[in-house]
């Protein structure tokens, strides 16, 4: 079956995302890393399934992303409403396009490649994967054939989004399957981890490493 992965990215206007960091480091600096982090993980995930959507918002930011990634991503806007109203549009249009769908956002930008693949490999085999954060929510979802029954009745942005999610796969009867857990990078603690994680994975992988570099200068003066 075909695959297609999407991310969920915003632009990086400041004062519009990474909020909870931008309270240790700015606005600006914050759209700053976002910017990068986006760059970073589309960079990264170039190759990594037969079709490849950058799901945008706004939508008239579309030229932006466009000229910042090149053409190895279709750059289309997320539709409207809450969290779980925009991955259901997404999967519903992806489904209809691909038979193996995964979707991951922008706030992990060192996730593994090999998850990818491990995601695209089970639902072979599984109706949804999920790939575990840290901070309670996920970090990758993956689904094959259907939309799964688990963006409403949802308490996005709660440590509470894993149970939820877990409780209506087990009561729709779905077969799923779970990745490795990894980490989101929403605080300024979060930033410092990655940066201890860049130091080992860095020298493997020129994106990872670039996004090392750029963060040391972003951060020059002030060092996480």
């Amino acid at each position: 079956m075909s695959t297609m992965l999407g991310i969920f990215a915003k632009h990086w206007t400041p004062g519009r995302v990474k909020t909870r960091l931008a309270e240790a480091i700015g606005d600006a600096r914050a759209a700053e890393v976002h910017r990068l982090f986006v760059t970073a993980i589309a960079q990264r995930m170039g190759a990594a399934s037969d079709e490849r959507i950058l799901a945008i918002d706004p939508p008239e930011s579309e030229h932006e992303f466009g000229r910042a990634l090149g053409d190895s991503w279709q750059v289309e806007p997320q539709a409207a409403g809450d969290l779980g109203e925009r991955m259901a549009a997404f999967f519903a249009g992806g489904l209809a396009r691909a038979g193996l769908v995964v979707l991951i956002g922008s706030d992990s930008p060192d996730l593994p490649a090999d998850y990818i693949a491990d995601a695209f490999e089970a639902l072979r085999e599984v109706d949804v994967v999920l790939g575990p954060a840290a901070d309670g929510g996920y970090y990758l979802v993956g689904a094959a054939r259907s939309v799964p029954p688990i963006f409403t009745g949802i308490s996005w942005s709660t440590a509470d989004v894993w149970p939820q999610t877990v409780r209506r796969l087990t009561q729709a009867g779905c077969q799923w399957r779970s990745l490795p857990q990894w980490y989101d990078v929403d605080t300024f603690d979060d930033l410092r981890q990655l940066l201890f994680r860049l130091k080992d994975a860095s020298s493997a992988d020129r994106s990872l490493h670039a996004l090392a570099c750029r963060l040391s200068e972003l951060f020059a003066d002030s060092p996480p």
